[in-house]
């Protein structure tokens, strides 16, 4: 079964990771209808759980990260850059968002959870 995703997600993990990054972009940008039901700390929560699989598929994209701390970590701070220019770009591209502290450290702790994943599975792996 590992195989058959492996074949199937080969070289087009890259394109997946784009297409995250573009809709976390778009959904961050564009003006959502509230919900009925609102948690205090549900849009934190949407925030570490979009930027977990933002990180988490830009380190599947470059197989190289394994090895190489430096680009993994690199992909790290791009997200976290990328979730900070995007609560720039809310304050000064729109009215009806406004950038929040919170949001980037939600959006930190998504790509840290990451990161902390990414290591754990192939230190695993690596084991066997």
């Amino acid at each position: 079964m590992r195989k058959l995703i492996k074949i199937l997600l080969k070289d087009k993990i890259i394109f997946i990771a784009i297409s995250i990054a573009v809709l976390i972009g778009f959904l961050s940008l564009t003006k959502v209808p509230e919900s009925p039901i609102i948690l205090s700390s549900q849009d934190k929560i949407f925030h570490a759980i979009a930027y977990f699989v933002l990180a988490l598929t830009w380190l599947l994209s470059y197989p190289i990260s394994r090895q190489k701390n430096k680009i993994k970590y690199a992909i790290a701070f791009g997200c976290v850059f990328y979730g900070i220019i995007i609560e720039v770009l809310q304050t000064t591209l729109t009215t009806y968002r406004t950038a929040s502290f919170l949001d980037v450290v939600a959006n930190s702790v998504g790509v840290f959870m990451a990161l902390l994943i990414f290591n754990s599975i192939y230190k695993k792996i690596d084991a066997i």
